[in-house]
């Protein structure tokens, strides 16, 4: 059985954070870091196909969840505050519903209970203009990055997913062409009927479109004790964009 790759940061009750779509651990190092110096043992985690976490031709919420049961059993952590952002936000979703005993307390950032259609088009149209047999280095992957997307905060987040495959080859460290033909699954609702009654965190940034006022009560249907607090001048990545009160809010509710 293949088990997830992680960083552990810190002692004390374990707190496990997963990334988004195409990120990895490292995104959330610095306010793992901040977690884990308030004592929380904090379990940054590459889901897999991204990070350094194994490679699977099988990509969807049922088996992403059943991926954290077995790193938490492997660590033996019989359960685990949660926290998960964008497509992490999703399995985590699917894990507490799934195994509510598993989870103290659940965080959710920026994605809710609902079918998102596939959006990531214009990424792989650009990731996949990259020929590594001719790029050499980080700068020049950005400069052919830059042709197809335009956002220079997206293509940062992008390019830290590139690694040294072997000696002058770059490549990148997710499972690009999985991902690619799974995109439909990354948009994937939770289980219809699931239902977690724990207390539960929804945080949405205040400019991005993934939670809607007119999702509140789906929301809720689904997590019948989720309070739902909005980050100011925040996109979809909330936590990169207002570290500061993602921080205070998010702390403020595992401690309540």
């Amino acid at each position: 059985m293949d088990i997830l790759h992680s960083k552990i940061l810190g002692e004390g009750q374990p707190f496990i954070i997963l990334h988004g779509f195409l990120g990895m651990s490292d995104n959330w190092k610095t306010l793992g870091s901040q977690y884990s110096e308030n004592g929380f043992e904090v379990h940054l985690i590459d889901q897999r196909n991204h990070g350094k976490s194994f490679h699977s031709e099988e990509f969807n919420y049922d088996l992403l969840s059943d991926d954290v049961i077995n790193y938490m059993d492997y660590h033996n952590i019989a359960s685990a505050f949660v926290m998960g952002h964008s497509m992490g936000g999703k399995t985590a979703m699917q894990l507490a519903t799934s195994h509510p005993e598993r989870v103290t307390k659940l965080i959710v950032a920026d994605i809710a209970p609902k079918y998102y259609p596939p959006h990531h088009d214009f990424i792989f149209n650009g990731l996949s203009q990259l020929d590594f047999d001719k790029i050499s280095d980080r700068r020049e992957a950005d400069d052919e990055l830059s042709k197809h997307i335009k956002e220079r905060g997206i293509r940062q987040f992008l390019l830290k997913n590139l690694y040294w495959v072997e000696k002058e080859k770059l490549g990148f460290r997710f499972n690009f062409d999985v991902l690619k033909d799974q995109m439909e699954d990354i948009g994937e609702n939770i289980t219809p009927n699931a239902i977690y009654d724990g207390p539960t965190l929804f945080l949405r940034g205040d400019r991005s479109e993934y939670i809607q006022p007119n999702d509140f009560e789906e929301i809720k249907r689904h997590f019948p004790n989720a309070q739902i607090e909005t980050i100011d001048k925040a996109g979809h990545w909330l936590h990169a964009e207002n570290p500061k009160q993602f921080y205070e809010k998010s702390f403020k509710f595992l401690n309540s």
